[in-house]
């Protein structure tokens, strides 16, 4: 793999949240993948998969421990690689009491993981 820093330095800005306004804290990634750009790419490809998945997970939560099951997985996921502004929203979906509130709240998450993913392919490319 390899980071295109061109892409990344262009588009830093445009995306928000995270450190240096990325959607990915890229020292923290490189930090937790002791610099192993093969295990970086493993983990964001996992990542982008399993994103999917835990919107799925709380879109069919038909309990309050399934919703923050859901929100909490997530939540660690987005942590794990440094998608800080993902990790707080998801939190926020984990601590979220109203369940009339959930349909916005996958909103926002699905459009923060669009933002991460968007970065990735940056990335990736």
């Amino acid at each position: 793999m390899t980071f295109s820093n061109a892409a990344t330095a262009e588009n830093a800005d445009a995306f928000g949240g995270g450190q240096s306004g990325r959607p990915l804290d890229l020292v923290h990634l490189s930090k937790y993948t002791l610099g192993d750009r093969s295990l970086e790419a493993e983990l964001l490809g996992l990542f982008r998969a399993q994103a999917g998945i835990y919107v799925a997970r709380l879109e069919t939560a038909a309990t309050d421990k399934e919703w923050r099951d859901a929100a909490h997985s997530l939540k660690g996921s987005a942590r794990g690689l440094g998608a800080w502004t993902l990790g707080d929203v998801a939190e926020e979906a984990e601590r979220l009491d109203d369940a009339s509130s959930r349909s916005s709240m996958i909103a926002r998450i699905r459009e923060t993981i669009a933002v991460v993913n968007h970065f990735i392919d940056g990335l990736m490319a």
